[in-house]
């Protein structure tokens, strides 16, 4: 079965860093666009970035030059590395991978939580 399994969410102060893990599994990860969302409290779940097959990125305007996601094809992993972050950063961080219309899988969520 397909599993995504985030990690590397916590609690970190206005302008540290996280860089969050995704490993992915049951699936041929290379085949997939793989994603970050998120869901702050109250809010809708939004896209943060994503990472085509081809390695092409695009982000968030509200994440530009902050985050950068990047995949392993080896390790069926992707990655986001998160600086300076901001307190409007909170939410919970999901993993998405996908591949065409029918194919559509998400991980738990891993909590990222910016306070001072």
């Amino acid at each position: 079965q397909v599993q995504l399994v985030e990690s590397g969410g916590g609690l970190v102060e206005p302008g540290g860093s996280l860089r969050l893990s995704c490993a992915a599994s049951g699936i041929m990860f290379s085949l997939y666009t793989m994603a970050w969302y998120r869901q702050a409290p109250g809010k809708q779940r939004e896209s943060v970035a994503s990472i085509a097959t081809s390695g092409s990125t695009s982000y968030a305007d509200s994440v530009k030059g902050r985050f950068t996601i990047s995949r392993d094809n080896d390790k069926s992993t992707v990655y986001l590395e998160m600086n300076s972050l901001k307190p409007e950063d909170t939410a919970i961080y999901y993993c998405n991978a996908r591949r065409g219309t029918r194919n559509n899988f998400w991980g738990q969520g891993t909590q990222v939580t910016v306070s001072s």
